[in-house]
Parts: structure tokens; sequence; C-alpha cells
């Protein structure tokens, strides 16, 4: 029969897995580091997995298929959840899956520790969620209702040396505007769209390319139609912090 199924683009496909765990059906798979539609029956055609790609692999496209059959699907995921039961594995990426971590009530302090082969402790880490990168996050992830979102180039979290105090209590996205060839504006324009954000800090580096991720968070703002609060930082390249308008 002709009839309404998903085309998975293996060019823009990242192999992250995130679409595998927004298809109830079981219908999309990780093979050779790319998904796949694993089959045509198990493909309902709605398209749940559309909105989680965070690159925009996955269309629908109308083509000769065999028919949804539901059975089919049940049995399939069943098999799933008991294989998932024993070995509490993760279809994707693993580096890409969804996490919502623990958060530190404040920051601590670095402590001394008498041991011989341990002298100091450590503190601990602000970071609210996985993944970070822009690039990877699902625009409907949960931890975005009601967030505060940290918007920051990557290398800023090694220029400068308590990045982690601007973490705290946040949802942080990273990426860098001159190597990612991509519009980060169009993936901030779906999160404010589809999330109660409350307020944006953005952390940029001096240097001009910068520039680009405080562009596309001003248009996400602009084009969202919503009014958020936002800040900005801008780091030096030797650590410190050149100007915020907080």
């Amino acid at each position: 029969m002709v009839r309404q199924v998903i085309k998975i683009d293996e060019d823009l496909c990242v192999g992250c897995g995130l679409c595998v765990s927004a298809c109830k059906e079981g219908a999309i798979g990780i093979i050779d580091g790319k998904a796949k539609l694993l089959r045509d029956d198990y493909c309902d055609g709605l398209g749940n997995c559309l909105p989680a790609c965070p690159t925009g692999a996955i269309s629908f496209e109308t083509r000769e298929a065999l028919e949804f059959n539901k059975e089919e699907v049940i049995k399939n995921m069943e098999s799933k959840k008991r294989a998932t039961e024993q070995n509490q594995g993760f279809s994707g990426c693993p580096g890409s899956r969804m996490m919502e971590l623990s958060k530190p009530s404040s920051i601590a302090q670095p402590t001394i520790n008498n041991s011989a082969t341990e002298d100091k402790g450590h503190m601990p880490s602000m970071l609210g969620q996985w993944p970070v990168q822009l690039q990877l996050v699902p625009y409907n992830a949960p931890y975005f209702d009601g967030a505060d979102l940290l918007i920051a180039a990557d290398c800023t979290a090694f220029s400068y040396r308590d990045f982690h105090s601007f973490m705290k209590d946040k949802i942080t996205l990273i990426g860098c505007p001159k190597l990612d060839d991509t519009d980060y504006s169009e993936k901030l324009i779906n999160i404010l769209k589809s999330n109660n954000i409350n307020s944006i800090t953005v952390i940029r580096m001096e240097v001009p390319c910068c520039g680009g991720i405080v562009h596309a968070v001003k248009t996400a703002i602009l084009n969202s139609g919503e009014l958020i609060p936002w800040r900005m930082v801008t780091i030096s390249t030797d650590g410190f912090v050149l100007e915020d308008s907080k």
C-alpha cells in the first residue's frame, strides 16, 4: 500500500539516538552510527521522532510501504522492555542520552584532605542536565520548563576558572559559532517557544567570532515573541570578566 512513513537523511544524521527514544513503536535503530528505519510496518507515520531530531535529518515521505502492524509493534516493544530490564542499556549513542542530573544546593569550597594519596577535595559540578551541546539537546526536554538558561561559547569554560559559578541552578548549553556549521537561532527559537524560560545568561569570549552566539540569542528572543530578560558576560582570553551586563 502507499502511505506516509518517515525518511532519514544519513548525511544529516549524527547518530545521537534521540529519535530512537522518541519513537514509541521501536521503528528506528542506530546502525553503524546512523539512525535507520528498521521496518516499515513498525512506523505509524505520525512522526513523533521529528521534533526530537536536533539536526533535522528526519522527514516524511509517501511511498509503497507495508501497512502499520500494531500487533507486531507490541511484541517488539515488549521484547525491548525485557532486554532493557536485563541490561539497563540505551539504544542510542550513550553520550547523547538525555538526563537530568542532581543539582548541588550551593557552590562548595575545596576542602583539605590529609590523606597521603589525595591532599585536596573537589568542587561539585553545577551541571544540571546532559547533553550540553546546543546541537544535540532536544528542544522539548522536560528540564527546560521553568528554566534559567546559560548559553556559553565553549571556550569560556576553559578560560574562566570559576565558570561553574555561572552554571548554578541553570540549564547549560554550549557551542562554537565559528566551528559549528549551523544557525543556533533556529534551535533556540524552538526552545523558547516550546518552554517557559525564565531568563537567559550568555557568556562569550572577547574574540570577534563569539559575536555569533550573542546574535543567535538576540534573534531567537526577537523571533520567538517572548519577553525574556537576558544578561551578557564577556570573558577575556586570559580569564577575566571584561563586561557583565547584569
